[in-house]
């Protein structure tokens, strides 16, 4: 099993890949060339990826010995997709008080494309837990919330089973929109399934045509009429992802990534950028 140390160098991949893009756009290179070769570095990368539990504390009813939780995402200046506010933020268990937050603006060079959003985001993600590990090593999360997917993608590779490989951290991703994949839609069947989930913490299972079980759909709260979608991203398995998620939901989001959407205003980084 990878070192945190490790798997942190593995992050040179992603800068690599960054710096050999920018020389293929110097020379006119496809943009299939930059496809194949991201699938590429996809593929070596879940051949590490962990879709079970690996912690002492993941198998606890009551998650005992689990006191951190962090979680993290990238929200985007509306004038100016290139420039994001990058944050984390570490809360208490199962206090769910904030103890730690890091909120700054970051440049991305990296254009979006569907179904590589890693290769966009990641490398920023990867450097805000790299900050927090220098700074204070005590506050590090023992598992991360990601606002995005995990296994639930077009090659089973989301954001967070990307973040998960590189941090070699817990993740798991929490979705508010169904990604349609391997035959799983947002049809009349699904909204029906919704219709039917009465309590927070009921969810059904997203198979695909493939026989896989690629995620869940969580209620998450009694109040909320929609769910999300969560799925394994690094080291742990659905059924714990789903339980822990639901015990950090005050609300339709979990709190993890919740607290990250109002405490920055990024109207006011806008300003001062």
């Amino acid at each position: 099993m990878c070192t945190i140390a490790m798997a942190m160098a593995a992050a040179n991949i992603i800068a690599e890949a960054e710096a050999e893009q920018r020389e293929q756009e110097k020379h006119g290179a496809n943009q299939s060339e930059t496809l194949l070769r991201w699938e590429r570095e996809q593929m070596l990368l879940r051949e590490n990826l962990i879709t079970c539990n690996t912690e002492a504390w993941q198998s606890h009813p009551d998650f005992l010995g689990l006191q951190r939780i962090g979680g993290v995402d990238l929200s985007y200046i509306k004038e100016d997709d290139t420039v994001a506010c990058a944050s984390l933020v570490v809360l208490s268990y199962p206090e769910l008080k904030v103890i730690y937050e890091d909120c700054h603006l970051v440049t991305i060079n990296v254009p979006y494309v569907a179904g590589y959003l890693a290769f966009r985001e990641v490398p920023v993600l990867v450097d805000a837990v790299q900050k927090l590990l220098e700074k204070d090593p005590c506050l590090m999360p023992q598992v991360l919330f990601v606002d995005g997917n995990g296994i639930l993608h077009h090659r089973g590779f989301g954001v967070a089973c990307h973040l998960g490989i590189l941090t070699d951290l817990p993740c798991i991703g929490v979705a508010k929109n169904l990604l349609q994949v391997d035959g799983i839609e947002n049809n009349d069947d699904h909204k029906e399934q919704i219709r039917e989930l009465q309590s927070g913490g009921d969810f059904f299972n997203l198979t695909g045509s493939s026989g896989a079980i690629l995620g869940a759909a969580l209620k998450s709260c009694s109040k909320s009429s929609k769910p999300v979608y969560i799925s394994v991203g690094h080291k742990i398995s659905l059924e714990t992802a789903v339980r822990l998620v639901h015990s950090c939901c005050q609300y339709r989001v979990p709190e993890p990534t919740r607290q990250e959407i109002p405490r920055y205003s990024i109207k006011g980084f806008s300003a001062s950028w």
